[in-house]
């Protein structure tokens, strides 16, 4: 077992299940919904830039935005020149509950059951972090019973990879960082959001990764599949 390590906890998206076998499945969708999820996406990536630069500016005055959910709507509706109220509507209907029932029939990794429930009867706590709500894919998925905790970072008022929503999640289990370590599939958002919090991090790396020599972070530990995850811990 690794030392000082007392609880595991994990990304969803692209963590526990390969990114892609949810995107073939959102191909209709994204084609048809295409102006809303990209600018979706371009606003979700301006609240990370603010968040980066008032975390940059004054670390300890950062006040966490008291409704994500209504903030990105509010920006969004700018951008496509509509009513806010209709697109929170939509971004709720066709984004947040729209994919849940897609992740009825997406398969995890290979060994995610086996290795959370190692995990579980060594005596480590279980804790799930996600930037969408995560309950209903986890139901989905067949692992909502798994956890101690699980979190969702919107909810926090803070987007990976600010260091906040992992602070929560380390309260949640009544731990501090240093005694957790996080797993996840990006490094800009789970290893360096993780490791800024304190956390040790455990890399599930991607086929074509970063160069190791252009990480400012470099995680405590990188695997291809989750033997190589269950092995470094157990151990």
């Amino acid at each position: 077992m690794q030392n000082n390590i007392k609880a595991i906890t994990f990304d969803l998206d692209g963590t526990l299940y390969p990114n892609y076998r949810i995107n073939i499945k959102l191909i209709p969708f994204t084609l048809k919904q295409w102006r809303l999820l990209s600018t979706f996406g371009k606003v979700r990536k301006i609240i990370r830039q603010e968040q980066e630069k008032n975390l940059q500016d004054s670390p300890q005055l950062f006040a966490p935005c008291s409704d994500i959910y209504e903030y990105q709507a509010q920006m969004t509706a700018k951008i496509l020149s509509d009513n806010p109220e209709q697109i929170r509507e939509k971004i709720d209907r066709l984004i947040y509950r729209g994919w849940e029932p897609l992740f009825k029939t997406v398969k995890l990794f290979k060994g995610v059951h086996e290795t959370l429930e190692t995990f579980r009867k060594a005596g480590y706590k279980l804790g799930l972090m996600s930037d969408f709500p995560p309950e209903t894919k986890l139901k989905n998925l067949k692992v909502n019973d798994c956890w101690d905790t699980v979190q969702c970072s919107e909810r926090c008022g803070a987007l990976k990879p600010h260091p906040l929503p992992f602070i929560k999640l380390a309260q949640a289990l009544s731990l501090p960082p240093q005694n957790i370590l996080y797993v996840g599939n990006s490094y800009s958002y789970d290893v360096v959001g993780a490791a800024r919090a304190g956390m040790k991090t455990a890399w599930l790396k991607p086929a074509f990764a970063l160069n190791s020599k252009k990480m400012s972070i470099k995680p405590d530990f990188s695997f291809n599949n989750y033997r190589q995850l269950h092995d470094f811990v157990i151990r």
